[in-house]
């Protein structure tokens, strides 16, 4: 390995794994539909998981998207249930109820719900390689509810790629 010279800044390698091609020779949706607990996070990443491998997907992406504007979804991590604990923590601080909201047509949870999903998204999109999500070890896909009662909530999932 060369010297560095006095003062100079670490070299920084980013490594790459293998390019691969596929061709798009179909895209493929359904339509979940989730009974939600009030307030949570819910594992979705087994329903998508089996989605794939029911239609047989290949190399490709799949997209979720959640068909409402009071519930949201994420990446994160599924090891410790505490980081969930948090993240509901800090989203309340960040849209709490008593913020003086306008809007609270449905209740006082109403508009924070709303302000929490424009944060937090409607829409994930995760890379598939060979049939399987390309999710880090510690990752899964959650829908958020962040209204204070259940609810039931749709979302579309569609595979673009190849397979089978």
């Amino acid at each position: 390995m060369a010297e560095m010279q006095r003062g100079a800044a670490p070299r920084h390698t980013i490594g790459r794994g293998p390019v691969r091609a596929s061709r798009i020779t179909r895209r493929v949706t359904t339509t979940l539909t989730v009974r939600t607990r009030p307030r949570g996070f819910t594992d979705i990443t087994r329903e998508v998981a089996a989605f794939l491998a029911e239609i047989g997907a290949g190399e490709g992406e799949v997209g979720v998207f959640c068909r409402h504007t009071s519930a949201s979804l994420a990446i994160q991590e599924n090891a410790d249930p505490d980081v969930r604990v948090d993240l509901l923590t800090a989203l309340d601080r960040l849209a709490p109820e008593d913020a003086g909201w306008v809007h609270d047509l449905e209740g006082p949870d109403d508009m924070p719900a709303h302000v929490k999903a424009l944060i937090t998204g409607l829409h994930l999109a995760v890379p598939v390689i060979g049939g399987r999500m390309a999710l880090g070890t510690w990752q899964g896909l959650y829908l958020i509810e962040h209204r204070a009662r259940p609810h039931e909530r749709e979302l579309v999932v569609a595979f673009t790629g190849d397979g089978d």
